[in-house]
């Protein structure tokens, strides 16, 4: 079982906030599509033939591709790779090109789930960031893809936001029930060193994000989603019981996955890889018949550390047998020690064996995490 994820880059503008790889223009994307069915080629062998369970089309914003070059750039990757018939596909999206009849062809094309980049219901938050659509375009675009028979959809927002009140926020999450969503997922507000939003801090002219405020709001949250039928699946994401979202899910376990495009990365379970972060030196590597920018071996210490990581942010936690039966007993006293000595009960549980989180603790796992590396 593996997964593959294909970065498309192109966006029509930048959004504040992103630290995403991303390119202000589609001027080459006939000469990138290309690049990627080379690239199919290259690699169809990465995953030694593991059956594709998830495909992913992220980006930048890969809508701005018309359906007869995703048809060709999704019959390209059916030709390389064995995707299995009921693998989970994924496509992300911006409201402003969700029209009706661009639905139902994603429909048509096989495109089973959709991520929609709302990012907020408040029409002077999504202009503070930079996104293009309106509050009551996002709702249509929803309601479009739900229309077309895609029961699939998820949505991202956004916290943290100054701009934005408590009570605005309240009001946002108003909108989670009201919608034919299966899954959410939301982050805070952060300032990536090479987004816009984080040179207006730093030159002052936005104030620093406020993380008393974003703390507040990440506990609405997670009352208002637990209150209306959604798991809380992992730190950031939110679900209908049976609409985890599969891809994602195969990161935080560990699962092999390939990465084509510019900026994108790939696993095997032992080492990563990851392609030039700029479309022009994407373009002629590929074109040299080179498969990769960069290698990382990770040694048992990486993975322990990996392991930790992505593990204590899911709701299932971390399989102390497995744990130990990989990395030794001394890892898992060890790590149960940590847990003992400096974790505050109310942020963590044992059950059957398996080391979770809290609601409580669920804000702090990264730091948790971090503090238990070695």
């Amino acid at each position: 079982m593996a997964g593959i994820y294909v970065h498309i880059p192109f966006c029509a503008s930048k959004c504040v906030y992103c630290g995403f790889y991303s390119v202000v223009s589609t001027a080459r994307r006939g000469e990138y599509l290309a690049a990627l069915a080379r690239e199919m080629v290259l690699r169809q062998e990465y995953l030694g033939g593991a059956d594709i369970r998830t495909l992913y089309l992220g980006g930048g914003t890969p809508t701005l591709l018309t359906p007869a070059e995703l048809a060709s750039l999704l019959a390209d990757l059916r030709r390389h790779f064995p995707i299995a018939p009921d693998a989970e596909i994924t496509l992300e999206g911006n409201p402003e090109q969700l029209t009706a009849a661009y639905c139902r062809e994603l429909r048509a094309l096989g495109v089973n789930r959709l991520s929609i980049g709302v990012q907020s219901f408040h029409d002077h938050v999504l202009r503070f960031m930079g996104r293009r659509h309106t509050a009551a375009e996002a709702i249509e675009a929803v309601h479009n893809a739900a229309a077309a028979g895609i029961q699939n959809l998820s949505i991202d927002l956004i916290y943290g936001v100054s701009e934005r009140t408590d009570e605005q926020w309240a009001d946002e999450l108003q909108h989670l029930p009201e919608l034919p969503i299966t899954h959410f997922s939301a982050y805070a507000l952060t300032p990536e060193e090479n987004s816009l939003l984080y040179k207006q801090i730093q030159h002052g002219r936005h104030a620093p994000v406020d993380e008393e405020m974003a703390t507040r709001q990440y506990a609405m949250l997670t009352d208002f989603a637990r209150a209306h039928g959604f798991e809380h699946y992992e730190v950031s994401n939110f679900a209908r019981p049976g609409y985890h979202s599969r891809h994602n899910s195969a990161y935080w376990d560990g699962t092999p996955y390939l990465g084509l495009g510019a900026a994108a990365h790939s696993y095997n379970g032992s080492s990563r890889q990851w392609n030039a972060g700029n479309l022009k030196q994407y373009l002629h590597d590929i074109a040299q018949g080179r498969t990769c920018g960069e290698k990382e071996t990770l040694s048992p210490t990486d993975q322990y550390n990996e392991t930790l990581l992505l593990r204590l942010r899911t709701h299932t936690g971390l399989d102390l047998d497995a744990l130990q039966a990989r990395f030794g007993p001394e890892r898992h006293q060890e790590l149960l020690s940590y847990f003992e000595k400096e974790v505050p009960t109310e942020y963590y549980q044992l059950i059957k064996n398996r080391l979770c989180l809290t609601e409580a603790g669920l804000w702090f796992a990264d730091g948790i995490a971090g503090k238990a590396f070695i």
